[in-house]
């Protein structure tokens, strides 16, 4: 927040000839997403909850941008609507556990905001669907106890700002089962004004079995259909143009609908059907014919058998046999297949270790995790049964694939590496390259204090101005001679690099920080501190090695923990040296940097002026005299 955000427009417009143009600016704050409507001009929706025409942006890149949002406030939904040539802007934000809906209108420019009210046991609907009737907004969305609440928003509104937090007013539309497992995610798409398709949730009949894509009937509160999908359903769900876009294994289901009228007799199954045929399901985007929808059908079949007998091992048998079967199984597997089944194998495996306290298989998940087909989502509980078994290798490799880990499993492993005393964290079998990246790192400091001297040759005086600022007379004299010895040990500060590397949001990740103790905060300030003064010594330059954090990102990180433990560290006594130092050592680099800065602009005096007096010289050579 506060920088500049990229944005690369592709327009494309149809007409006789294709056009292809490329949009390539940047605007003073960050981009949410561009949503855009048919027959509409694409609408820009920022992180901080301010909307721009894509137009206008064009016109002025640089254009200040209000700030619609609290700091803490995340944008978690967001949809456009257009009806009688008029666009709506709908998203849902987070703040502190509490979840609101701002509906943005135009011509007149509106905003309002609703708080939606809270389930016991759920917080937040995990998902929304919008849709316009009439001159209402019809929103439904979807608890995770099975709740489907619809609330009605005029599409008109004579309100002028959204200082004043209404209350969303709701009914309850459906109340899907829920089965005897716990449902994690689900998706539901409004159809028409009487059936509702959701996928994610357990069919009414068929067990604890939740891969079917359901339509129900929400004025009678029957299911009207449904269809068992071959693989996972992600819980992933769009509606466009009359049809189903589901995505399951390694498929996208193309699926055509025809809501007929509702009605008692349709919903209890009485109506007399004209035609007994059954949608076919486009498993690509071009057509097929019969043939090679029945082949592919009898080709998963077997696939899942296979799968199903080679995984019938893991409930009963040892840890030694399990692994030597799923070592067998990655290899016969064909790469195609392998992507699914490693997931399969992966839940099948951590579901054990989690209900039985004597089975582990280390070697397995590790094995899994070399395919490179795993990521967090398609096994969630993964990472956290590696941090229960303390088993630190796994998650280093687990660090170094996943790329979509959330930030509160990011804070809860870093949490559980702070806390595991070094001497224990010593016995780990880590990558060996982040081992020797500090072992050279921590001899870079050994060497530079042998020489007597900075490895970059800077080292400025005592600055005058910092005297009245010491909290003792007893101030060293240099500012830059700090503790700059690792704080922590060699393989602590592997697995802590390797969470320095990994993908976070700011305002996601800056709650759960909160949640480190003040000894945990201030070890990991000192380990910052220490990264921070070799990378400014460019001790890191000198080592070779595969995956190393960057200076921005030892930056960021700081800044993160200061922000999140300002109050904590000013007033803790053991901080408050750190923190000095700290504030001395990047006070002494902006000193560095402006002195560079004025040298660099003399130099380039001295050019511009040596370029002035040669302007418009010229020389005579005498050829030949008469």
């Amino acid at each position: 927040p506060g920088g500049c955000c990229t944005l690369v427009v592709h327009y494309i417009k149809l007409s006789k000839i294709f056009f292809l143009t490329f949009f390539f600016f940047q605007v003073s704050a960050d981009v949410l997403r561009v949503l855009s409507a048919t027959d509409s001009e694409p609408v820009v929706l920022f992180c901080c909850g301010a909307v721009r025409f894509l137009d206008s942006l064009l016109a002025s890149p640089q254009q200040p941008i209000e700030d619609v949002l609290t700091e803490d406030e995340i944008i978690r939904w967001s949809t456009i609507i257009k009806a009688e040539h008029q666009l709506v802007i709908l998203f849902s934000t987070e703040q502190r556990g509490e979840h609101c809906l701002y509906v943005q209108r135009f011509n007149p420019n509106t905003l309002m905001k609703h708080r939606f009210e809270t389930e016991p046991g759920f917080s937040a609907p995990i998902n929304f669907s919008a849709t316009c009737r009439g001159s209402n907004i019809h929103l439904l969305y979807l608890y995770l106890n099975g709740s489907v609440y619809e609330s009605v928003l005029p599409f008109r509104s004579s309100s002028t700002g959204a200082e004043v937090v209404q209350a969303l007013s709701r009914s309850l539309c459906l109340s899907l089962p829920l089965g005897e497992e716990k449902l994690m995610s689900g998706a539901a798409v409004v159809l028409d004004e009487a059936h509702v398709a959701v996928v994610g949730f357990p069919h009414p009949s068929a067990g604890a079995c939740k891969d079917y894509l359901c339509i129900w009937n929400t004025h009678f509160q029957t299911l009207q259909a449904c269809k068992e999908m071959a693989g996972r359903i992600y819980s992933q769900l769009w509606c466009y143009s009359g049809k189903l876009y589901v995505p399951h294994g390694k498929m996208l289901s193309v699926i055509p609908f025809d809501c007929q009228k509702s009605s008692l007799a349709a919903a209890m199954g009485k109506q007399k059907q004209t035609s007994q045929s059954e949608c076919s399901f486009v498993t690509s985007w071009t057509s097929q014919s019969c043939t090679d929808v029945t082949q592919t059908t009898e080709i998963k079949s077997r696939m899942s058998t296979r799968n199903v007998s080679d995984l019938s091992i893991i409930p009963t048998s040892a840890v030694e046999d399990v692994q030597a079967e799923v070592g067998e199984f990655i290899r016969r597997t064909p790469q195609a297949d392998l992507q699914l089944a490693a997931g399969r194998v992966a839940l099948e495996l951590v579901s054990r270790s989690q209900t039985d306290a004597n089975f582990y298989p280390q070697c397995a998940f590790l094995l899994l995790l070399e395919t490179r087909y795993l990521c967090y989502s398609v096994c969630p509980e993964l990472l956290s049964l590696a941090m229960v078994k303390k088993d630190f290798h796994l998650c280093q490799i687990a660090f170094q694939i996943f790329s979509d880990i959330p930030e509160a499993v990011t804070c809860a492993c870093l949490k559980t590496i702070l806390s595991t005393p070094d001497l224990e964290m010593e016995t780990v079998n880590l990558d060996t390259d982040s081992v020797i990246f500090m072992k050279e790192l921590t001899r870079a400091q050994s060497r530079s204090d042998e020489e007597g001297g900075q490895l970059n040759g800077f080292c400025p005086p005592a600055l005058e101005s910092d005297v009245s600022d010491t909290p003792s007379n007893k101030l060293q004299r240099d500012p830059l001679a700090l503790d700059t010895s690792c704080p922590v040990g060699l393989h602590k500060g592997a697995l802590l690099n390797e969470v320095l590397q990994t993908a976070y949001s700011d305002r996601s990740l800056l709650p759960h920080l909160k949640d480190l103790t003040v000894p945990q905060v201030i070890v990991f300030l000192q380990y910052l501190r220490f990264l921070y003064f070799k990378y400014s010594h460019d001790a890191h330059k000198q080592i070779r090695a595969l995956r190393t954090p960057s200076i921005s990102q030892i930056i960021d990180w700081v800044c993160l923990l200061l922000d999140a433990h300002f109050t904590v560290l000013a007033v803790a006594p053991e901080a408050k040296r750190l923190v000095f130092d700290l504030h001395k050592f990047v006070r002494s680099q902006v000193k560095l940097y402006a002195e560079l800065g004025k040298i660099e602009g003399s130099l380039q005096v001295l050019k511009n002026s040596k370029q002035s007096e040669d302007f418009g010289m010229y020389a005579i050579h005498v050829i030949e005299l008469f």
